[in-house]
């Protein structure tokens, strides 16, 4: 029967591209399997750009980990934050959310993790600047972009107006463009007769990037294209720019030869990426080395050094200086999935991982895409009919396809933005910031279970301040305070 208690134990770190097609590739064979990630859930992040801009909805591109494993009886999905490795012990140390620490033993450690935002060492620009990794981090720039045109709205000066509705997007990789190009067409064409004061089509759309053209590992057909239809698309283009100061106000400029400063009520960072921290992690307990952006040094098979039951795949790992994309991650977590199965049946044969290059894709607008398939290069309409039947493969279960197919056409042939609603006050959240800009934004993620950890460590079960737990005629759920007035 699979998973049964003698047979050997896999752990595998992450529920992302990797990890899950890792966990998918074990499922009913002779091992247990424990997925552990820190979300609920599996993200297809080429799309969150479309959360933020209202055409998709955040269930439509996140999967839950466990339904989708439901199957599999040998997979066991363990919601927990990992915060280290004891690769001699071989044993994954974890806090389970929302704070018990657990080990986790393992036979075999596959650890695909990704990447998180960098800010190139200027962390503080988070706050302003968010990023797009997580759900939240969609639905915190659909606040700002939806807020920005109200806020405009709102305003009786002119200046203010032209400051709310300027929008600048740092990095012209396929997110950035990607984001600029949908809010140009958010603004342009579904938002027309929605206000009364401004109009959305004003909008100013700035697209930074320090290279000498957008979405550059495209190629120079492909990224000409790109500028053009970006261009076209009203995009304001300032490439050979560095951005060296963002603050509440805008953010400050440095071109060739010149410094600026442009004001803009709202400012998205798609300009880089490092990786996870756990890649240091297993770099310091095996001796590997990282590089530039933290990512961890594997061997051919993607094994790490001295420790061949060890697997670090995808984004956060670097090997035959391949890109960091999901193709790479999928076809990774094949492989260390594969070489498990291998020595199952006594193969020991050292296999390197090789890659087969599946193109590149970027949509730059409403019918407008580039795509790069080894010799063959495509823009427009053409390209933008690939960009679809792509994604639509990659997403999970048949619903979510269709509801993808319906989602476009509305918001393509016709206007329609359905997923519009957002928070007035900022909700904190998964977001994917620094620790330090973390905590100014969220203090606690778990402030119940914490006051319930505060009340249960005191003499009396109630704390100085305030006793976390109902009182007697308040009407309150277990866990919660009275509100002053209720």
């Amino acid at each position: 029967m699979p998973g049964a208690a003698t047979d050997p134990h896999v752990v595998i770190v992450g529920g992302g591209f990797g990890g899950l097609h890792a966990a998918r590739a074990l499922a009913g064979r002779p091992v247990r399997v424990t997925l552990l990630d820190r979300r609920n859930h599996h993200l297809f992040q080429p799309l969150l750009y479309q959360v933020a801009t209202g055409i998709m909805s955040p269930g439509q591109i996140s999967y839950v980990l466990r339904h989708l494993l439901r199957k599999h009886d040998n997979v066991n999905v363990e919601l927990a934050n990992v915060t280290g490795f004891d690769l001699d012990r071989r044993v994954v140390r974890t806090t389970l959310i929302p704070g018990r620490e657990k080990d986790f033993p393992y036979d075999s450690l596959i650890v695909a993790t990704g990447v998180q935002q960098s800010y190139f060492g200027h962390d503080e620009f988070a706050l302003i600047a968010p990023g797009m990794k997580t759900v939240d981090d969609a639905l915190e720039l659909r606040r700002r972009i939806y807020g920005a045109f109200d806020l405009a709205e709102n305003s009786t000066d002119p200046g203010e107006q032209r400051f709310w509705l300027t929008v600048a997007v740092v990095g012209a990789g396929p997110t950035g463009v990607e984001l600029a190009g949908q809010i140009r067409e958010l603004a342009a064409r579904s938002l027309r007769r929605n206000f009364r004061a401004i109009d959305p089509a004003s909008v100013r759309v700035v697209l930074l990037d320090g290279g000498k053209e957008p979405l550059a590992n495209f190629g120079d057909r492909l990224s000409g294209k790109a500028t053009r239809d970006l261009e076209q698309m009203g995009v304001e283009l300032r490439m050979g720019s560095r951005v060296v100061g963002v603050d509440g106000l805008g953010i400050d400029v440095q071109g060739a030869d010149t410094k600026e400063r442009i004001d803009c009520g709202t400012t998205i960072w798609a300009a880089g990426v490092q990786a996870s921290p756990l890649a240091a992690e297993l770099a310091e307990a095996s001796g590997a080395e990282t590089d530039r952006a933290g990512r961890i040094a594997v061997l051919p098979n993607l094994t790490l050094p001295g420790h061949p039951e060890v697997f670090a795949l995808g984004d956060m790992a670097t090997v035959n200086e391949l890109p960091g994309v999901c193709e790479v991650a999928m076809q990774g977590g094949l492989h260390a999935a594969n070489t498990v199965r291998r020595r199952l049946r006594g193969d020991t044969r050292d296999v390197p991982f090789t890659y087969r290059d599946l193109g590149s894709a970027a949509a730059i607008g409403r019918f407008k895409a580039v795509v790069s398939v080894r010799r063959l290069r495509l823009s427009g309409f053409p390209g933008w009919v690939v960009w679809l039947f792509v994604h639509i493969a990659f997403l999970n279960g048949f619903g979510n396809r269709f509801g993808a197919l319906w989602r476009w056409a509305r918001s393509m042939i016709g206007r329609a933005r359905p997923e519009r609603v957002f928070s007035v006050g900022h909700t904190g959240g998964d977001l994917s910031l620094p620790d330090k800009v973390r905590a100014q934004v969220m203090p606690s993620p778990f402030p119940v279970m914490d006051a319930h950890l505060r009340g249960s460590r005191s003499p009396s079960g109630s704390e100085a301040d305030g006793d976390p737990s109902p009182r007697a005629g308040s009407g309150g759920r277990p866990g919660e305070t009275a509100r002053p007035g209720s």
